[in-house]
C-alpha cells in the first residue's frame, strides 16, 4: 500500500531513542524527509546518520529542549529553513516519573506536566502557523493509556497524558476546517530502553524482583507481552499518512487489550 509519504517533511519530537526513533525510521522508510530532536547532541546525531544511512532518505538533527519555547521556535524555523516546510509534526518527547502520590516531589509534577504536556502544546503552537500556510498539515500524538485509564502508580503520567488527549480532540475540533488534522496514540508499556528504568522503579514500589515485576507488566496484558516500538510506529506512520487524513479528533490505544494497572494483583 502507497501511504503517499514520498517527499513529506515529518519533525519527530524525542526522536533519537525509543518510540521516537522507530517512527523517525519508519517515515524515512516510506520516502519522507525527517527532522528528529532531542536534547542529547551525541546520540541524536548517530540516530540521524543511522536512519539515513539505512533508508536513503534526508534526515536533519536538531538538538532542542522542549520546555522553552525559545527552543521550541528555534527548532521549527530551523525545520521549515532546511526543508522548507513542515507535513507531519509527531510529538512524542516526554516522560512522567512512576511512584506512589507519598513520594513524589514538586519537581516530579513539573517534570511531567513541563515536558510531556506542554512541550505538546508549545510544537503545536510553533508547527501551526506553517501548516497554516500550506493550506494542510497531520499532527500525531504519542500519549499513553494512563490518559483513559487510571493507575495509582502512574499518576503524573495519567495527568500529563489526560491534558494531552485533551489538547489533541481541541485542536481537531479547531484546526480540521483548515485542513490540519490531530490524533493520538496510546500506547501501554512499550520495551524501550526507558523500560529498564520503569521496571526497575515499580519493582522497588512494590518490594518485588525486576524479573516479578516485568512478569506482572506481560501478565497485564490480555496478549501476554509488552509492546514493541516497531508496532507503535507502524500505527504512527499510518495515521501521519494520507491514506488515513480522514482521521481526525480520533484516540487510538495500542495496548494489547490491557484494561487494568501493570501492578495490581
Amino acid at each position: 500500500m502507497d501511504l503517499g509519504l514520498r517527499g513529506k517533511v515529518a519533525l519527530v519530537t524525542g526522536g533519537s531513542k525509543g518510540i521516537g526513533k522507530a517512527i523517525a525510521l519508519s517515515l524515512a522508510r516510506e520516502g519522507s524527509s525527517v527532522a528528529i530532536c532531542a536534547r542529547g547532541e551525541a546520540l541524536l546525531k548517530q540516530t540521524s546518520e543511522r536512519i539515513q544511512r539505512e533508508t536513503g532518505s534526508k534526515v536533519a538533527p536538531f538538538v532542542a529542549d522542549l520546555t522553552r519555547m525559545e527552543d521550541v521556535t528555534h527548532m521549527v524555523e530551523g525545520v521549515v529553513s532546511h526543508f522548507g516546510r513542515i507535513d507531519i509534526l509527531v510529538n512524542n518527547a516526554g516522560r512522567a516519573p512512576g511512584g506512589l502520590l507519598e513520594g513524589l516531589t514538586e519537581d516530579d509534577w513539573e517534570q511531567a506536566l513541563q515536558l510531556k504536556f506542554m512541550g505538546y502544546v508549545r510544537c503545536c503552537k510553533a508547527v501551526i502557523p506553517h501548516m497554516r500556510k500550506q493550506g494542510r498539515g497531520r499532527v500525531v500524538n504519542i500519549v499513553g493509556n494512563d490518559g483513559v485509564k487510571h493507575s495509582y502508580w502512574e499518576i503524573t503520567a495519567g495527568a500529563a497524558n489526560a491534558a494531552d488527549l485533551n489538547l489533541t480532540l481541541s485542536l481537531a475540533e479547531q484546526y480540521g476546517k483548515e485542513n490540519i488534522t490531530f490524533v493520538a496514540i496510546n500506547p501501554g508499556p512499550v520495551r524501550t530502553e526507558r523500560w529498564a528504568g520503569l521496571v526497575q522503579a515499580l519493582a522497588r514500589d512494590k518490594g518485588i524482583s525486576v524479573t516479578e515485576a516485568d512478569g506482572r507488566a506481560n501478565a497485564s496484558i490480555p496478549l501476554g507481552r509488552i509492546c514493541t516500538p516497531e508496532e507503535v510506529a507502524d500505527l504512527a506512520t499510518f495515521l501521519a499518512s494520507d491514506r488515513a487524513h480522514f482521521v481526525n479528533g480520533t484516540m487510538i490505544n495500542i495496548d494489547g487489550g490491557q484494561r487494568k494497572a501493570i501492578m495490581d494483583g
